[in-house]
């Protein structure tokens, strides 16, 4: 379990690098061929690391510099080959519209151990919705 614990706290730090970087390359690689990435922008999935991929980079060309990601309250459990991982994420950084963001998320990351480590098989970002102005709350701080 520790073992697991610490890999999966260097995956999460290694990704959460790479995403600062925007190191498309590095990112990829805390992800599996067959990802299932439920994301907080349209469509409803992105499947495959190709679709990811491109996903990843109209995010980082939104981004003017640096893509910060601060991670709170991380839980991760394990059972065999499979662990999960629950945090808050804040992103922020400069839009290249000039304007400064942040906002927490909430993160789950399901992993697969293979041979070659652990990788991201699934992750679902998500922010709470308030259904009286049907908008996202991105103002909520943990």
């Amino acid at each position: 379990m520790i073992s697991t614990q610490s890999d999966v706290r260097e995956l999460l730090d290694g990704r959460s690098e790479a995403v600062w970087t925007k190191d498309i390359d590095r990112l990829m690689s805390f992800y599996s061929p067959d990802v299932v990435y439920f994301d907080l922008v349209p469509g409803l999935r992105y499947t495959g690391s190709d679709a990811l991929r491109a996903r990843f980079l109209e995010w980082f060309d939104a981004f003017e510099g640096p893509i910060g990601q601060e991670t709170r309250e991380l839980t991760i459990s394990e059972s065999g080959d499979l662990a999960v991982a629950f945090m808050l994420i804040r992103a922020s950084g400069t839009l290249k519209n000039g304007r400064e963001v942040g906002y927490w998320v909430r993160a789950t990351s399901c992993f697969r151990r293979s041979d070659h480590g652990w990788s991201v098989m699934h992750e679902h970002i998500s922010l709470p919705v308030d259904f009286e102005s049907r908008s996202a709350a991105i103002d909520l701080v943990p």
